[in-house]
């Protein structure tokens, strides 16, 4: 790992550039968003509990119970029937704001945790952040795991290894899609923060789908 260190950064910003070209053919289909366009948002419960393997992140250690928001959506957007990648995103309502928090469909395994993965329902698959977090103690992933239908445990792990319970999240009912706009890279958790690699991979195309989403809207965009 220490001999790709140098080759991470521009690794990364080649990344991130191909990620915003992808953003900006799929904004050409009519919909306010490129990806995930098509969604429902609830209030949600979130129990959290002290893991088995404290993650040295309060907000992840420290048992109590909050409301956040979710928005529940499929990546591309497909029909229902067909499988497509799973999406869950968390607002956490912070003192100074809020913090974002993306999940993903994947799986669990040391490779798979890694893998987007297509579904036909959101319980269908795990979901993780795919990206790890960093934290004084290391990177640390974080994931959802389907108990039943509309709760989920939230489960933590480095990069490899067994994963620990930190919680319980139980979706409340779905309401109209609202164009809330979720962002991991801009609205950061205490003690959850982004490599700086992780930033240079995803902020670009956060970038574009933020002026995909202005855009319609946008006096200057109209003929």
């Amino acid at each position: 790992m220490p001999a790709l260190a140098p080759l991470a950064d521009p690794l990364a910003r080649l990344g991130g550039s191909a990620l915003a070209g992808v953003i900006r053919a799929m904004a050409l289909r009519p919909a306010a968003k490129p990806l995930h366009p098509r969604g429902s948002v609830v209030d949600a419960r979130l129990v959290h509990r002290m893991p088995d393997r404290p993650t040295g992140v309060p907000w992840l250690d420290t048992p109590g119970e909050e409301q956040v928001l979710a928005r529940l959506s499929r990546a591309v957007g497909l029909p229902g029937p067909l499988p497509d990648i799973q999406g869950m995103a968390l607002r956490v309502p912070l003192d100074s704001g809020a913090g974002d928090l993306l999940f993903a469909s994947t799986g669990l395994g040391p490779a798979t945790r890694f893998l987007l993965t297509p579904a036909r329902h959101l319980d269908g698959r795990p979901l993780t952040t795919l990206l790890p977090y960093r934290t004084t103690r290391g990177p640390l992933l974080l994931a959802l795991r389907a108990t039943a239908a509309g709760r989920f445990q939230l489960l933590v792990s480095g990069l490899t290894g067994g994963w620990s319970v930190a919680g319980d999240l139980v979706l409340g009912q779905g309401t109209t899609d609202a164009l809330v706009s979720f962002d991991p890279v801009r609205n950061e958790l205490p003690g959850l923060t982004n490599y700086r690699w992780v930033r240079q991979l995803r902020a670009p195309a956060y970038s574009v789908a933020r002026d995909q989403r202005r855009a319609p809207s946008d006096p200057a965009s109209r003929g």
